[in-house]
């Protein structure tokens, strides 16, 4: 104690009054005292049933994403109406409550993004936080809802440590990562001759992941890495860093970034003649409405993987019909992956009978996926969802029929052969 208290509670000399015998207060101190403690307590136990009741009466999803950066057109406001159509789906209630949505803009920082997340779950009655797009982002919310014991449904953060070294027991990668990503890619541009790798990464945890899985899969698909420059997030002059690939005796350059950065990076390099010299470009990570934004002049024959396209089969098309009427763009994989997760965890929650995320994180491991996104997808004990993956080229132009018709599916590749196996990530609370 620093002696306050003890001040504060040395008696005052009345005037007139001789001096008071400090070991017996007055009654009317005594009757302050009482009055002053029953009301605190009544105060409290009012909060505390208002916080019961709010928490009993609804069950809130917190939607975090990127809703004025970089990847607010592939993610933002469009992973809000793509949680709005879970609810659609599975309907306004769950075991009696209320289903509510709220959502917040992180703006790429992972200190913002934390206390939004610390906020909502210590004090606004959130009871599941989705999307989380930016791996650094998505690590600094991992790391508040493994804390709160909460569940966290990433849909488009990629970094692999996220079901590895960094994993949770209540948080799900929903969509892809950046071995799955990196790992079909590579094999097949290695398979076409393409041996000789540079890679272009974004200098942050999304970038490094994406460059050391593809790596490893180059160097098992027998190539090799020629080079490789770090950017900074968000720079928009990337000539510097080309001109060292173009030096290089690389005959892929593969871009290991997304968003603005890889539309930025990509434009340039077409400016600068490194598809035209014969080189290959490969997208470690494509976003729908970046190559709607780009053009299939810059981006033709390129090779990536995704987890899902909008002309797939029926199933996606149907999905992105609904999904286009509310927002005038086709749906990315990430806002897909935003309804598939949310819908299977409302369905886990009705299954369990309680919000309890241990109970629900079993309900989601027992069930298999089964929607428009993912066809016999498993979640993993690591936290990964586990579904195929798909090896797609951008077509030429020619060939598109209008601003979204950007994909052809060269092959599929079944999602034990796409993600890592699971006792190669290196999950702490998995054991082989």
């Amino acid at each position: 104690m620093d002696g306050k208290p003890r001040a504060a509670r040395r008696p005052r000399r009345r005037a007139g009054a001789g001096a008071p015998n400090p070991a017996r207060p007055g009654l009317a101190a005594l009757a302050g005292a009482a009055f002053a403690g029953a009301a605190l307590a009544a105060l409290v136990l009012a909060a505390s049933a208002a916080g019961a009741r709010a928490a009993g009466d609804t069950l809130r999803i917190g939607v975090i994403t990127d809703m004025s950066g970089q990847y607010s057109e592939g993610n933002g406001e469009g992973s809000v109406a793509a949680a709005r159509i879970a609810l659609e789906d599975f309907g306004p209630t769950v075991l009696g409550r209320r289903i509510e949505i709220v959502s917040a803009d992180h703006q790429n920082k992972p200190d913002v993004a934390a206390a939004i997340v610390r906020e909502w779950l210590d004090q606004k009655g959130v009871d599941v936080i989705a999307e989380g797009v930016n791996s650094a982002v998505a690590l600094a919310i991992q790391s508040v809802t493994r804390d709160r014991r909460k569940i966290f449904l990433i849909s488009g953060a990629g970094s692999s440590d996220l079901t590895g070294k960094a994993c949770s027991p209540t948080s799900v990668q929903w969509t892809y990562d950046t071995y799955a990503s990196s790992n079909s890619t590579a094999r097949a541009v290695v398979a076409r001759g393409g041996a000789t790798w540079f890679f272009l990464t974004a200098d942050y945890a999304f970038g490094h992941a994406l460059e050391r899985d593809a790596a490893r899969a180059v160097a098992a698909a027998g190539g090799r890495v020629a080079g490789q420059v770090r950017h900074p997030f968000g720079t928009p002059d990337f000539s510097s860093f080309l001109l060292q690939a173009e030096g290089s005796p690389a005959n892929v350059v593969a871009f290991a970034n997304a968003g603005s950065d890889f539309a930025n990076a990509v434009k340039q390099a077409h400016e600068f003649g490194l598809p035209q010299s014969g080189r290959t470009m490969v997208a470690l990570q494509v976003t729908l409405t970046d190559a709607a934004a780009l053009g299939l002049d810059v981006l033709q024959g390129a090779l990536f993987t995704d987890s899902f396209y909008w002309d797939n089969d029926e199933g996606t098309r149907a999905y992105a019909r609904r999904f286009f009427a509310r927002r005038g763009a086709m749906p990315t994989a990430y806002q897909a992956g935003v309804t598939s997760a949310l819908t299977h965890y409302l369905r886990a929650v009705r299954s369990a009978g309680t919000t309890d995320s241990a109970a629900v994180m079993a309900a989601m491991r027992e069930a298999p996926v089964e929607d428009f996104f993912a066809h016999g997808g498993r979640v993993r004990a690591d936290g990964r969802m586990v579904h195929d993956m798909y090896l797609m080229r951008f077509k030429a132009p020619a060939r598109s029929s209008g601003r979204w018709d950007l994909y052809e599916r060269l092959a599929t590749v079944p999602g034990e052969e796409a993600f890592r196996p699971l006792g190669e990530g290196g999950c702490p609370h998995v054991r082989d």
